[in-house]
């Protein structure tokens, strides 16, 4: 029997088991013998029940297989004689002596008589060896272990008394996902499909028009129609919607709300795009089945991309590199060294670090105070001591409350994922929120009287596209709101208590909040009005806090109990329960304990006047420090992003801060630009602005306008980024001490707007042993560790930085540390389909990379052909030319969904799921040559080689506006030629690229700014692109240089010349290369990556950790210290009217 037809009896064994089919169970187990159930057997020897012991041993072993064997039948029946004389039935045990006996006399002749011999005694106890035999149980029990002893030692028995380890319900979970499977692949899937049979595969009936299914734009998860989850089957819903256990699969909790059943349903996550009438058919999340590629899109119901991919061995793909390896951390990586201590002057109930200026620490206080601390200078920015900002406003119980009881504390103050809102809970009804202005001005934005009685708890989560307030109060509610008008959206009641925390989370676009109440009860709800989803028991059953890991996939609580029992455990999603219970704390504790993880590697917890530190796969208490004393029984703290620096509450009214190596490298860093500020060798500063450090520029500030949002948050680096610097050598770092003069001239001499010379810059190109055409696409991963190049060939080339302790310990891209020219061991190239009518070099080429770099889509004048990145295997291939594909992108929420502009001028919205165009765009007049997408907007904006930009809307796919590029002063109208596009951060913003020009629209394809070549940038434009952070764009040239300029103005900040990047030998040939892409680093805004027209690749970034691209010396650009001439700085031209 094959291993996978074993493994199947395994799961029909657990299913019996689980449907309480005993009899059958153990008629398997003995039928198949795969495993050999030691409990079955005791149970059957201790009751007597000789025959069915036999009967079950005979389906593992026979008398004649070995001296074990034959041991183990001979002391089963001679425990049966020895029953049988005990009873004086001599009838039997002479039956018994004949037939089961006998058969050992050929082995053993004397043993046979003496046994014989027992017969002619009136008590067999007479014999001196069986003196000793007491009754019938005891014998037995004796006799068991022997047997047991003897089964353990028998080589056929080996591998067969475990039984193997698996999910409960596994079973119904694969029959489950072969159901959503089907239901994928279903022409008219349907919502809640009624599932009245196994016998046959699942298909939807077609609507009675026969059209498909409209979307359906439910308030959950957003527009994307999707088929709904199965509802059980059967009465009792035998078979659960579940699948294999992924991350956020809150719906796990949701189908066995009693946490007492011995074999719990493993449900599914909720990623489904339409809203069932029952929390039974709740949204299911189907996973790749067996043999089919797993398509671990991060966008909703992305997983299952291409239904016709139904061959070849199952791949679990994992891009190399995404995930830390338990070995890339130690000790060292925690912050345990006391680096500042800050006096707040009352105590501190609250921390919160922002999410990317992570100098800058947001405190709140039990006197209702709030304050905001530079880490840098030690300096508090701000201060607002509490008062209600409209008395008039507030409801009259708030009013009595504050005439009763003028005290009032800061429960909880927390930062919007964006940085740009902080919210403030109080412990008498309201929440207050300000926005905050990187230069470090708060200004008060909504009081919302949110809840009778305290609020416990705020959060921003993000559902619908839209940025809202979660809170939870005293009154057992827990409420949505508006975060921009305050309005109310959501009341979720059904705790029963007052509800303590909140934990809004999404997965895969699925919006739900976890909440946990005084009682222990934890709930969790979706944003609708269908109630709790879970009612599960926290340990210790009272005050509780949730979170998750940073990365989102692992969900930790941690709580204290009544009588002071602190609870540190990380919980099963997918089952409702409790995975792992982290030891360590006092039996006492003192205070509520308070948590917070990092790094998707560690927890902290502040007990028995320390903090607490655990690996997350590991339950033992790793390490706990004091922070030199004078810290309380039970610390508040909280980490910053990077994980580089611990705020900790003290005794005293204070805080201290704690720091791991990075963490030093970057306060030192701080102080240095603070002594800089104070000694005036630096621009000058408002005193009040905080040092927003970037990981390889100046002092500078992230504006309004190009905040990042939510979706894009992955992608960016935070302000203060010490991980980044935490790559480069101690060479490129900040010095404490300060600096001589020749430092200053130095950082004068940066501060040029022409770089001619290499070592003005770090520019690597990247090794290529391989003959290549000219780089026609080029992007990094989304990971921002390797480069991804297509050249005209149709050949894909990949780079992967090394990650090592000393050079690159990120393993992020770095013009410091050489890559390796990756390939898989099969060594296969991934080149694409190509048409034998047009070579590849004359067709134009397009790529798009999947949100978690496992898959690529990409074509060259042939079919569009999907790889795994992995393996460079090609999955599948569609859309065959003529006309050929010239540009892609996938739609925001949704990788089933790609816009394809063709070479005819159209675009075809396509499903790749279901292989089918689902409507096809027309209204350019030559080939597509950009397409990009805005979530915020829902508009898809498209331009081509005419010139020409089209704004469609994502709902019903109609032309909005269309307007043609306006040609520069002294260039002939119309143009023609490619056309390139690409939204700001803001997603409203959007960057036109074509030769003539560069050019900022708004999305009604209003020029608000742009500029052309002049001077010594007066090549035509190859390229351009955003700087990650959106504060920069990056243009290159085809006479090998590259702009640098400010996003906002277009005013250009610098000129690379070729000759600083590209060698020597390369420039005095004849025909010098030039760069025809460039590609921006997703988290260093710093760091580009150029693909030129002799092939190679080139990756550039400035060569001090401190400094940024051009500097601000001279606002107009005008000549600088340089020897080299000074290209134009002239502002970008508005537009005419």
């Amino acid at each position: 029997m094959s291993s996978l037809s074993r493994e199947l009896v395994f799961l029909i064994l657990q299913f019996l088991d689980e449907e309480k089919f005993k009899e059958t169970v153990h008629k398997l187990e003995q039928e198949s013998g795969f495993f050999f159930n030691m409990k079955h057997f005791e149970d059957q020897v201790q009751a007597g029940e000789w025959d069915e012991v036999e009967r079950y041993l005979g389906g593992f072993t026979k008398v004649e297989d070995n001296r074990y064997s034959m041991k183990i039948f001979f002391e089963i029946r001679k425990q049966k004689y020895l029953e049988a004389l005990d009873s004086q039935d001599r009838a039997k045990a002479v039956e018994l002596l004949v037939k089961d006996l006998k058969v050992f006399a050929s082995f053993n002749e004397e043993l046979f008589k003496e046994i014989t011999q027992l017969l002619t005694l009136d008590n067999f106890r007479l014999n001196e060896q069986l003196s000793k035999y007491g009754d019938t149980k005891s014998a037995r029990n004796i006799m068991l272990i022997e047997l047991k002893k003897l089964i353990e030692a028998n080589p056929l028995f080996r591998d067969k008394l475990a039984f193997p380890s698996f999910k409960s319900s596994r079973l119904r979970t694969l029959i489950n996902q072969s159901l959503n499977w089907q239901h994928q692949l279903c022409k008219n899937p349907r919502p809640n499909p009624d599932i009245k049979t196994l016998f046959m595969d699942h298909s939807c009936t077609p609507n009675a028009n026969g059209s498909r299914p409209p979307p359906t734009n439910s308030p959950l998860v957003g527009p994307i129609p999707k088929a709904g989850a199965f509802p059980p089957i059967g009465a009792h819903g035998p078979f659960q919607p579940v699948v294999s256990p992924s991350p956020g699969a809150i719906a796990g909790w949701m189908s066995n709300p009693n946490p007492s059943m011995p074999h719990p349903a493993v449900a599914a996550a909720p990623p489904g795009l339409v809203q069932p009438s029952s929390a039974a058919a709740f949204l299911k999340h189907p996973r790749t089945p067996t043999g089919v590629i797993g398509m671990d899109y991060q966008s909703a119901d992305s997983e299952h991309l291409i239904k016709r991919i139904r061959t070849g061995p199952a791949e679990e793909v994992s891009f190399s590199g995404v995930m830390h390896s338990s070995n890339a951390y130690s000790q060292d990586d925690l912050p345990k060294a006391v680096v500042r201590t800050l006096s707040q002057g009352s105590n501190v109930t609250c921390m919160d670090f922002h999410p990317q200026q992570q100098n800058i620490l947001l405190v709140g206080t039990n006197v209702g105070d709030i304050s905001l601390w530079e880490l840098g200078s030690r300096e508090r920015l701000v201060h607002k001591p509490f008062k209600v900002w409209d008395i008039q406003a507030v409801s009259m119980p708030l009013q009595t409350a504050l005439v009763n009881d003028a005290a009032i504390s800061v429960n909880r103050c927390v930062w919007s994922p964006d940085g740009l809102m902080l919210g403030v809970a109080f412990s008498k009804h309201i929440v207050q929120i300000y926005t905050y202005n990187p230069t470090g001005e708060l200004r008060q934005h909504l009081e919302i009287d949110a809840h009778v009685g305290g609020v416990n708890d705020i959060a921003f989560a993000h559902p619908n596209k839209q940025l809202c307030i979660v809170t939870c109060g005293d009154d057992k509610v827990i409420k949505v709101w508006d975060a921009v008008a305050g309005r109310r959206q959501y009341t979720f009641e059904g705790h029963e208590a007052p509800v303590y925390s909140v934990c809004p989370h999404y997965k895969e676009n699925i919006q739900f909040i976890f909440s946990t109440a005084i009682d222990g009860k934890i709930k969790a709800w979706l944003y609708d009005c269908l109630g709790s989803r879970v009612d599960y028991d926290a340990p210790g059953l009272w005050c509780t806090m949730m979170a998750y890991s940073a990365d989102g996939t692992r969900l930790f609580s941690c709580g204290t109990s009544k009588e002071g029992e602190s609870h540190l455990v990380e919980w099963n999603e997918s089952e409702g329960a409790i995975k792992r219970t982290y030891s360590g704390f006092r039996k006492r504790s003192l205070d509520v304990v308070q948590f917070d993880t990092t790094r998707n590697h560690f927890l902290a917890a502040g007990d028995e006047f320390q903090i607490k530190f655990w690996d997350m796969d590991n339950t033992n208490l790793l390490t706990a420090v004091d922070a030199d004393g004078g810290l309380p029984a039970s610390p508040r703290l909280r980490f910053n992003k990077e994980g580089s620096l611990l705020a900790v509450t003290t005794t005293d009214s204070g805080i201290k801060i704690l720091a791991n190596n990075d963490g030093v490298r970057l306060i030192r860093m701080l102080e240095s630009r603070a002594m800089e500020k104070n000694r005036g060798t630096s621009e000058p500063i408002n005193a009040k602005q905080p040092l927003t450090v970037n990981a390889l520029g100046p002092i500078g500030n992230v504006s309004n306008a190009v905040a990042p949002t939510m979706e894009r948050a992955d992608r960016i680096q935070p302000a203060v980024s010490i991980s980044n610097l935490g790559n480069m050598e101690n060479s490129r770092l900040v010095d404490v001490k300060p600096r001589i003069p020749d430092d200053i001239d130095k950082i004068k001499s940066w501060k040029i707007s022409d770089i001619a010379d290499p070592s003005q810059m770090k520019a690597l190109r990247l090794p290529d042993s391989t003959s290549a055409g000219k780089v026609v696409r080029l992007m990094y991963t989304n990971n921002g560790l390797a480069l991804l190049a297509l050249a005209s060939n149709a050949v894909h080339k990949l780079w992967k930085w090394p990650r090592n302790d000393r050079n690159n310990p990120s393993g992020k891209a770095s013009a410091y540390v050489v890559p390796q020219l990756w390939q898989p061991p099969n060594g296969i190239h991934m080149a694409n389909d190509v048409n034998d009518n047009k070579p590849a070099e004359e067709s134009t080429a397009c790529i798009a990379l999947s949100k978690n770099d496992s898959y690529v889509m990409s074509a060259s004048g042939g079919k569009v052909s999907l790889f795994n990145m992995m393996t460079f295997k090609v999955m599948t291939t569609f859309v065959s030319p003529p006309p050929a594909a010239t540009f892609l992108a996938f739609h925001p929420q949704d990788n089933n969904i790609i816009a394809i502009g063709m070479e005819d001028s159209t675009i075809l919205i396509y499903n790749v799921r279901v292989d089918e165009v689902k409507t096809k765009l027309k209204g350019h007049q030559n080939r597509i040559t950009g397409l990009a997408f805005s979530q915020t907007l829902n508009i898809l904006i498209s331009s081509g080689a005419d010139a020409q930009l089209c704004v469609w809307s994502i709902d019903g796919w109609e032309k909005k506006k269309t307007r043609f590029i306006q040609a520069p002063a002294g260039r002939q109208s119309p143009l023609v030629g490619e056309t390139k596009v690409q939204f700001h951060n803001d997603q409203t913003h959007l960057l036109v690229a074509h030769e003539s020009q560069i050019a900022v629209y708004e999305s009604k394809l209003d020029c608000l700014r742009s500029w052309s070549p002049k001077d010594a940038l007066a090549a035509p434009i190859s390229c351009a692109i955003y700087s990650c952070d959106g504060l920069l764009v990056y243009a290159t040239f085809c006479d090998g240089a590259v702009g640098v300029f400010d996003a906002d103005s277009l005013r250009l900040r610098c000129r690379i010349a070729p000759s600083a990047y590209i060698p020597s030998f390369s420039l005095s040939s004849g025909n010098p290369s030039y760069p025809l892409v460039v590609a921006a680093h997703p988290s260093e805004p710093n760091q580009i990556a150029v693909g030129m027209t002799d092939g190679s690749v080139h990756v550039v970034e400035p060569s001090d950790a401190e400094l940024k691209w051009g500097g601000t010396a001279s606002q107009d650009n005008g000549p600088s210290n340089s020897s080299n001439p000074s290209p134009s700085g002239q502002a970008s031209e508005l537009p005419s009217r």
